[in-house]
């Protein structure tokens, strides 16, 4: 193969390679819980935690729980549109949330563990506003998550990645003790079918 043709093969190839891969961002209380429910998912090729939705340019995790940074804590997921649509995102993270209060997500408090939806583009947008509205329809009171554009995300200190995979027990205690699956239950036992847990 020429030099030419072997160029023009990796300029047809190159885009749609990078096409095969979409980014959607969540943010759902403590980004520990928030990870392993789409990691189940096929179709995800990852999910990183970190920090989005705020002002400072290099944030911590002490400065985020701090509550100073504007961040919240949030999950960035990479997937293969081909094998997981954007809507199946979303369902997973209503089914993994309390979307009925603000500035909190279980026994977390503040502006850091608020929910949302970061959108990268129009169509997030559009179908995450259509989500949202089943989703008040569904539980049949107001949803306080914000739907916002995305911008940059910061990926978390290395301690924190699959922190349910290398912590089990103390992931466990945790997210018992914050009263997370409870409170899920209790928003979602009558809603079907359920998506993917924590589990």
């Amino acid at each position: 193969m020429t030099r030419a043709a072997l160029l023009a093969l990796l300029l047809i190839v190159a885009p749609a390679a990078h096409a095969e891969e979409a980014i959607a961002t969540f943010a759902g209380g403590c980004f520990w819980c928030m990870e392993a429910p789409f990691e189940a998912l096929p179709g995800v090729v990852s999910v990183t935690v970190g920090y989005t939705g705020g002002t400072d340019p290099d944030p911590t995790y002490e400065e985020v729980s701090d509550g100073g940074t504007g961040h919240a804590e949030a999950v960035q997921i990479v997937y293969d549109p081909a094998k997981v649509g954007y809507a199946q995102l979303l369902e997973v993270f209503w089914r993994n949330i309390d979307p009925t209060v603000a500035d909190r997500q279980f026994c977390d408090v503040g502006s850091q563990y608020r929910s949302a939806v970061f959108v990268h583009d129009a169509a997030q947008r559009k179908a995450a506003e259509m989500s949202r509205d089943a989703t008040r329809r569904a539980l049949g009171a107001p949803v306080k998550t914000e739907i916002t554009d995305a911008t940059r995300f910061h990926v978390a200190e290395t301690y924190h990645q699959d922190y349910a995979k290398k912590n089990p027990i103390r992931y466990r205690y945790y997210r018992n003790g914050c009263g997370r699956d409870a409170r899920l239950q209790e928003l979602w036992s009558a809603q079907s079918p359920r998506p993917p847990s924590h589990e």
